[in-house]
C-alpha cells in the first residue's frame, strides 16, 4: 500500500509510536475504561460457565471448571492482542473530512491505524497479562500445553492479529458508500462475539454454528489461537487452521486493496 522504502517506513512508525504513547497517556481515563472493558468481559463469561459446570457436576460439554478458566484466561490475552476499534470510527472520520489531510500524507492511512493499534496493545498488555495470570491461579485453571502447542500458538496468534485487523479495516470502508454504518458494525460485533468463541468455546455451540464459524474468518481471529495453546487441537488441525488464516488474510488483503481504491475515488468525487 505504500511505495516508500522499508527504512523510511520504519522511521515513520517510530515517530508515530512516540507520539501515540504521549496521546495515550494524555487520555489515561479513556485508556483505563477501554482496558476495564477488555478485562471484565471474559471474566463475566468465565464466572457464568464455571457456575454452569459446577451445577452440572463439574463439567459441561467436555469442559471442566479448570478448563474454562484456562480458556477464558488465554482468551483475555488473545482478544486484547487482536482487538481493533477503527471500524467504529471510520464513519466519523469520513463524514467530518478527517481523511482529507490523511490522504495528503506520503504513506497510506492504514499505517497510522496500525501504529495506533499496536501502541494501545503495548500499553494495555502490561495489565492484561497479570490479570490473566490471576485468573489462572484464582480459578485453578487446568492448562498443560505441549511444546508443539506453545510453538504453534505464536504464528497462530500473529496471523490472527493480522487477519482481524485486515477484516475490520476492510469492513470500515463501507463508510465510503453509506452515511450510517452503525447497524453493520453492530451486526458484525454480535457475530464476532458468538462465532469467534468469545461468549463460549465453539465446541459448546451447535454443529451448524461451529461449521459457520470455521467457514467464515471469525474462528481464525480469536478461538483458534486459544484452542491451540490450550492443547485441544491435533497437529493436523493446527496446520489446517494456519492455512485457513493465510487464505483469509490473502482474501481480506485483496478486498482491502479493491475497496480502498474505489472508496477513495468516491470520497474525492463528492468533494470531501
Amino acid at each position: 500500500m505504500s511505495g516508500r522504502a522499508p527504512g523510511s517506513l520504519m522511521e515513520i512508525y517510530r515517530s508515530k509510536f512516540r507520539s501515540e504513547i504521549a496521546v495515550q497517556f494524555a487520555y489515561r481515563g479513556a485508556l483505563a475504561i477501554w482496558l476495564l472493558g477488555l478485562l471484565l468481559e471474559p471474566v463475566i463469561y468465565l464466572v457464568v460457565w464455571t457456575t454452569v459446570a459446577a451445577s452440572q457436576g463439574g463439567a459441561v460439554g467436555g469442559f471442566t471448571a479448570g478448563e474454562f478458566a484456562a480458556y477464558f484466561a488465554i482468551l483475555m490475552v488473545v482478544n486484547q492482542l487482536t482487538f481493533t476499534w477503527h471500524f467504529h470510527e471510520m464513519e466519523w472520520r469520513i463524514r467530518q473530512g478527517f481523511f482529507s489531510p490523511l490522504l495528503l500524507r506520503p504513506v497510506h492511512p492504514v499505517h497510522n491505524d496500525i501504529a495506533e493499534n499496536l501502541t494501545f496493545k503495548l500499553l494495555t498488555f502490561t495489565a492484561v497479562v497479570p490479570a490473566a495470570i490471576v485468573l489462572l491461579v484464582a480459578f485453578r485453571a487446568s492448562l498443560q500445553p505441549s511444546l508443539v502447542d506453545v510453538l504453534a500458538f505464536i504464528p497462530a496468534l500473529a496471523l490472527a492479529m493480522v487477519l482481524r485487523f485486515l477484516v475490520e479495516w476492510t469492513l470500515a470502508l463501507a463508510a465510503f458508500w453509506l452515511t450510517k454504518v452503525s447497524a453493520i458494525n453492530q451486526a458484525y460485533y454480535v457475530l464476532m462475539l458468538f462465532l469467534s468463541g468469545q461468549v463460549a468455546p465453539l465446541a459448546l455451540l451447535p454443529p451448524i454454528v461451529q461449521t459457520l464459524a470455521s467457514l467464515l474468518p471469525f474462528r481464525w481471529m480469536v478461538a483458534f489461537p486459544v484452542e491451540t495453546l490450550q492443547g485441544r487441537l491435533s497437529p493436523s488441525e493446527i496446520l489446517t487452521g494456519i492455512g485457513a488464516q493465510i487464505v483469509w488474510i490473502m482474501l481480506a488483503w485483496g478486498l482491502l486493496q479493491v475497496g480502498w481504491r474505489a472508496g477513495v475515488k468516491r470520497y474525492s468525487a463528492v468533494g470531501a
